[in-house]
């Protein structure tokens, strides 16, 4: 194809991610067919690589490859052939990539370091046969900046020992032990493996069996090292994914803040405390990039939910993921928590650098927004505070805040193209933690996706919606003025990523 046609091919391509029904303009989401977890999330030379689940061959669950995009900005994304095929050792489940950057795998062979992708087999004739085995562990490398990959001759790298859920390695470097660690999904807790090389591997310690949520089987968990805002402390913090058991009904992400040996894992909290990285009913599976420049650690994760996420009323694709997110540490009550902002980079997307200033009983005509909102409790008495989508076709969706209850909420009920799920429709609750009677909503709002960041990240809210007309109209809650309770509103509009 020449590069005019290619250039015109494109355009038309964009014109119809723009126009088309659901498609999000401004989070990542695949051109066709189905994508779950985020996976081998890895930074070298100036380009965020995501990888992620993803079956070519229709929008549902299917023989899963990785997919792959890179960006430069965590905003704009550059769609790249498939990664990771199926071969005979079986499907190519999730897992993560890192860069061996001393060369410890023996892989390099040329100016640019190996990305090392370390991920789970999934052997589909095995698991139907009747097997318990039939998930192992495999890497492949690159020598191209990840464009072209090549599977280890010798995989599995780890053997199953019998166990039915075994998958979604993690994998960092430890520098006090010196030694690559893996964190592995194993039923109902993790296990930590440890290497030299990336190819043979060692059992070390586990966590998890008598301590957090439950509900469901562990999986897609992230292990790393997070220092205070002042620098003056740091913790070692483990991220673990349940598809069933969230508070809000089927999937969601749990965390562990504690202390970490290069072998062992060991909880700061109560084993009967469970902390949720996120309340909403859309964000499962999540994990952090490796070697991301300065000291940041970002976040994504995908943005459904296993209860509906094959049912969702979008055509030629399904599935996105969420902003990416800057994790934190921050003490509260005398326990640490993370905390989860968006990254400044999304400032980008701001059509204008002065905003709408909002005000109660106004409505005003929307489509793609950023809200940062303030509201004063005590002013606002009994009355709930939030905002309220509609369109006119009377759907609504309201995000809220509830004084009474201290909780916040999302209301799904009040928009009709619901009946793709039983559990889809519903309103869905998370605590507030901050005692502050001055309530901070950090919102964005895509075609059809919200997140709801309160309190300065301390409670963060995500979920996904579908109205049979495009929800273009926000009003502010309380409907009416009660004492000022808004002390500031403003609104962005904010540009596609697809012109």
């Amino acid at each position: 194809m020449c590069i005019a046609a290619f250039l015109q091919v494109t355009v038309i391509a964009q014109k119809t991610f723009d126009t088309e029904a659901y498609r999000p303009q401004y989070h990542f989401s695949p051109k066709e067919h189905w994508m779950n977890d985020p996976n081998g999330m890895v930074y070298y030379k100036g380009e965020y690589h995501l990888f992620y689940q993803y079956y070519p061959g229709a929008t549902v669950w299917g023989p899963m490859h990785w997919g792959h995009a890179i960006s430069k900005d965590l905003v704009r994304w550059q769609h790249l052939p498939v990664a990771l095929y199926p071969d005979s050792l079986g499907y190519i489940f999730s897992g993560s990539v890192v860069v061996d950057k001393n060369n410890t795998s023996g892989f390099k062979k040329g100016p640019e370091s190996p990305l090392v992708a370390i991920y789970t087999y999934h052997d589909m004739a095995g698991e139907k046969a009747g097997k318990i085995d039939f998930q192992t562990q495999g890497i492949a490398y690159s020598l191209d900046k990840g464009r072209t990959w090549k599977k280890y001759a010798k995989n599995p790298v780890i053997k199953n020992p019998g166990i039915k859920d075994f998958r979604d390695p993690k994998v960092i470097w430890h520098e006090a032990s010196k030694k690559w660690i893996m964190t592995l999904a194993v039923a109902d807790h993790v296990r930590f493996y440890q290497s030299t090389n990336l190819k043979d591997w060692t059992l070390g310690g586990s966590f998890g069996k008598t301590e957090g949520n439950h509900g469901g089987v562990w999986e897609c968990p992230d292990l790393f090292k997070l220092s205070t805002k002042d620098g003056k402390d740091s913790k070692w913090v483990l991220l673990v994914s349940v598809g069933t058991g969230a508070p809000n009904g089927g999937s969601g992400t749990q965390y562990f803040i504690g202390n970490f040996n290069g072998s062992v894992f060991t909880n700061d909290a109560p084993k009967e405390t469970t902390q949720w990285l996120d309340y909403g009913k859309d964000n499962y599976a999540g994990v952090t990039w490796h070697n991301n420049p300065g000291k940041r650690k970002i976040f994504l994760g995908w943005m459904s939910n296993w209860q509906y996420a094959q049912t969702v009323p979008t055509e030629k694709w399904r599935s996105a993921m969420t902003i990416p997110r800057e994790i934190s540490l921050e003490k509260n009550t005398g326990h640490y928590q993370l905390i989860s902002t968006p990254v400044k980079e999304l400032e980008q997307l701001r059509k204008k650098i002065q905003p709408t200033l909002l005000e109660l009983n106004t409505s005003y005509p929307i489509h793609l927004q950023e809200l940062l909102l303030q509201f004063d409790l005590a002013k606002a008495g009994k009355e709930d505070v939030g905002i309220v989508l509609e369109n006119n076709q009377n759907e609504k969706l309201t995000i809220g805040y509830h004084p009474g209850k201290k909780q916040f909420y999302i209301d799904r009920t009040g928009l009709s193209d619901n009946q793709f799920s039983k559990d889809y429709a519903g309103i869905h609750l998370a605590p507030r933690i901050s005692e502050n009677e001055i309530l901070k909503m950090h919102v964005f709002i895509d075609q059809s996706s919200v997140e709801v960041f309160a309190d300065d990240g301390s409670v963060v809210m995500t979920e996904i919606f579908f109205s049979k007309q495009g929800l273009n109209k926000l009003t502010l809650l309380p409907k009416k003025e009660v004492g000022a309770a808004l002390i500031d509103g403003k609104m962005f509009d904010l540009k596609t990523i697809w012109r």
